[in-house]
């Protein structure tokens, strides 16, 4: 199956005086899969839209092969589209939904019946949906439905497939399954893919890249690694996961927080500042106040241990930090086993030592913003 690479250039876009797009630029090699994710609003499925071809931008250049498509009908674009909610033709058997693109073709490109009869086997037996051909959609559940969906953009043998929060309307345990299903799959067809999505673990888990939205701009850009370990911004962070927030300050290269002092590079420049310091839930480490100092050194604020849920493996904490620093609620997940040889309980007060801080200037005016409560 060919594949073609995807490039969006300055593209802009607005309904009425809501701006969806502002000024985006994004290119998709060939071959990869990338995911646009976002809050609702953000953007992701006008930009998907735009390159379907099914909306048309203000201004700006979207380009397939090096080729200008921005005027390209739909139909000349090569695109397979997945949308959320199936759109299955509920009257016509599931051979019949995904021979369909073919029927429709023209005449003179439209393949003979042991053709189509062929492509149509060759596809259910890819989905994983061998010998259910002759039912109909609704003797089908959702995953499965959502599997012939797939075939059937499939089917005409696209360049570029793009899916529109195609798990959206499944069960989490389903969804889960898909999206590792959908992983391998394009492991194997190696076509180019754009996904767009809200959930966070499941761009995570699937995509190359994974591209963030907020407000019709794109906030980063990067590889699952890079955009949940490193991340541009305050929202960033936040989005790709929960985010405890400890307030500080930078001076010229230096900052503190969480009763920390961490070298800011970036910074250097800064001359005293406010700032607010992040640390994911698993990068605290906890210890009983007035005990021995965790092993390495270093240490944090007092808390009081508000909640404590097992889940399964994995021990999730409420913590409401103590005076005089104060502040937000933290999160904290810990190993079960390592929080139960801890002896800690509900109520105990223990030190909190966050093994890692991403630090961010306030932005101005944002006095008490590190105070709030962990997105």
């Amino acid at each position: 199956m060919s594949t073609v690479s995807i490039e969006i250039e300055r593209v802009s876009k607005t309904f009425g005086a809501f701006r969806a797009l502002d000024d985006v630029s994004l290119s998709v090699p060939a071959g990869a899969l990338v995911a646009l994710l976002g809050p609702s609003g953000s953007g992701k499925t006008t930009l998907l839209r735009i390159i379907a071809g099914l909306e048309s931008p203000d201004s700006g250049t979207v380009r397939l092969d090096g080729q200008d498509a921005t005027d390209r009908h739909p139909r000349e674009r090569g695109v397979g589209f997945v949308f959320q909610h199936y759109a299955l033709f509920r009257h016509l058997t599931i051979f019949e939904n995904v021979a369909f693109g073919l029927r429709v073709r023209p005449r003179r490109t439209r393949p003979p019946e042991a053709a189509v009869r062929a492509r149509v086997a060759e596809l259910l037996d890819l989905v994983q949906l061998p010998g259910l051909a002759g039912r109909y959609p609704h003797q089908l559940s959702g995953g499965q439905r959502q599997r012939v969906a797939l075939a059937r953009a499939l089917a005409t043998e696209p360049r570029v497939l793009l899916l529109d929060e195609p798990f959206g309307a499944l069960d989490a345990r389903v969804r889960q399954e898909l999206r590792r299903w959908l992983r391998r799959l394009h492991d194997r067809l190696a076509i180019t893919g754009v996904l767009v999505t809200h959930d966070q673990e499941e761009a995570l888990e699937v995509a190359d890249e994974v591209v963030v939205l907020r407000g019709g701009r794109m906030e980063q850009a990067g590889t699952p690694e890079a955009v949940y370990d490193r991340p541009a911004s305050p929202f960033v962070y936040a989005f790709l996961g929960h985010a405890n927030r400890f307030p500080g300050r930078v001076h010229r290269g230096r900052a503190t927080a969480a009763g920390q002092v961490l070298d800011v590079p970036e910074y250097a420049a800064v001359d005293d500042r406010p700032a607010t310091a992040y640390a994911r839930p698993h990068e605290l480490r906890l210890s009983p106040a007035g005990g021995p100092r965790p092993p390495g050194g270093g240490g944090g604020p007092l808390a009081r241990i508000s909640s404590v849920r097992m889940v399964g493996p994995v021990a999730r904490l409420q913590l409401r930090p103590l005076a005089p620093a104060g502040g937000a609620p933290l999160e904290a997940e810990l190993d079960a086993a390592d929080f139960r040889a801890l002896g800690l309980d509900a109520g105990d007060a223990v030190l909190v030592t966050p093994r890692r801080l991403r630090v961010f200037l306030d932005a101005p005016g944002a006095a008490g913003a590190a105070g709030a409560a962990g997105a």
